[in-house]
């Protein structure tokens, strides 16, 4: 056997070798609550697809949308046990489990979703919570206002919400009961159903909502209570175990993208609202506009959901004025600029 050939074929050994090594990704999965088809499902697949461009393949990221890994109910601790490496869900849908980031669920009337998601993530940022030192955060988010929609009964006034089942979750949920509904706790994907089947008779989400869960499809009437909507919190966040397994240079990597797509996802809440407002107008959803008066009824009556918060935190050992004059000076620091 000449020199020459096994010059070669030890070169062919070495280079298949490393052309393997670099082949061995880590592979993650993604799980969220959002059907194929949502506008935010494609900006998390593009997250992935990016993570995987810019490690140049060292990390691959399988995506299960539509609760088909995970409910959206169980993702934290999903992530948190391993069952999915990274997942996307509310705050609202574990009740009590994270009392500092439910600030987002007050009706602290944020106009829009950039300004709740820089007011969710100051929150965090500032008072770095432990409720989620379980997880690798990458980023939260919050969606545009929430509003009150409903199928068979227009809500011009208080008294028109008496008697009426709304889907609510969350802290929101006790915005319902302060306004006169009942509210009748379940995630979005299931709201559909409960629509059409006249579980509830009305729900709680912003507009976006109405045309990613095709709630316009049952909704007839939508009432602008802008001034006591709430902000739900979403948080993306990774297993921490997996994380730590990724070396220092790609987790850096990552948090570039993870800031951008923050960014992205901040404005995509509200180009969502835009188009979700034109669908409810092309589906025939008629807007109700409350008088000045109303608006001031409405306000008082949620008041004490805003007082219950700050004195149940108060009990917990937080300080629950100082989260909420935070998320409130947040929100108007941000809606003026």
């Amino acid at each position: 056997m000449s020199k020459r050939f096994l010059t070669i074929t030890f070169a062919l050994f070495v280079t298949t070798f490393f052309a393997a090594q670099s082949f061995a990704a880590l592979q993650l999965t993604y799980s969220h609550m959002f059907p194929p088809t949502h506008v935010h499902s494609k900006l998390m697949a593009d997250w992935a697809q990016e993570v995987e461009k810019r490690t140049d393949g060292r990390i691959m990221i399988q995506m299960f949308p539509g609760q088909t890994l995970v409910k959206g109910s169980q993702m934290y601790d999903g992530v948190l046990n391993g069952i999915t490496d990274i997942g996307m869900s509310l705050f609202a849908y574990t009740r009590g489990r994270f009392p500092i980031m439910e600030v987002a669920d007050l009706p602290l009337g944020s106009p829009n979703g950039v300004v709740s998601s820089k007011m969710i993530k100051e929150v965090f940022d500032t008072l770095q919570p432990k409720e989620l030192d379980g997880v690798k955060v990458m980023y939260i988010t919050a969606h545009g206002p929430g509003l009150v929609h409903t199928k068979e009964k227009p809500v011009r006034s208080l008294e028109d919400l008496k008697g009426l089942k709304l889907r609510a979750t969350g802290f929101s949920a006790k915005l319902v009961s302060a306004l006169g509904g009942t509210p009748v706790a379940m995630p979005m994907p299931e709201t559909y159903q409960a629509l059409s089947k006249g579980v509830v008779d009305g729900a709680t989400f912003p507009y976006e909502a109405g045309k990613g869960f095709r709630l316009f499809d049952t909704i007839k009437y939508t009432t602008e209570s802008q001034a006591v909507a709430y902000a739900s919190g979403f948080y993306v966040v990774m297993n921490k175990d997996r994380w730590n397994s990724i070396d220092a240079a790609d987790q850096k990597i990552i948090e570039e993208i993870n800031n951008e797509w923050f960014e992205m996802t901040a404005e995509t809440w509200d180009k969502i609202d835009v188009i979700g407002r034109e669908f409810a107008k092309e589906k025939g959803v008629e807007s109700i506009t409350l008088s000045d008066e109303e608006i001031a009824r409405w306000k008082k009556a949620v008041a004490p959901v805003v007082d219950e918060y700050i004195k149940d935190m108060d009990a917990k050992g937080f300080d629950g004025k100082k989260i909420v004059d935070l998320a409130r000076n947040a929100i108007k620091k941000y809606s003026s600029m």
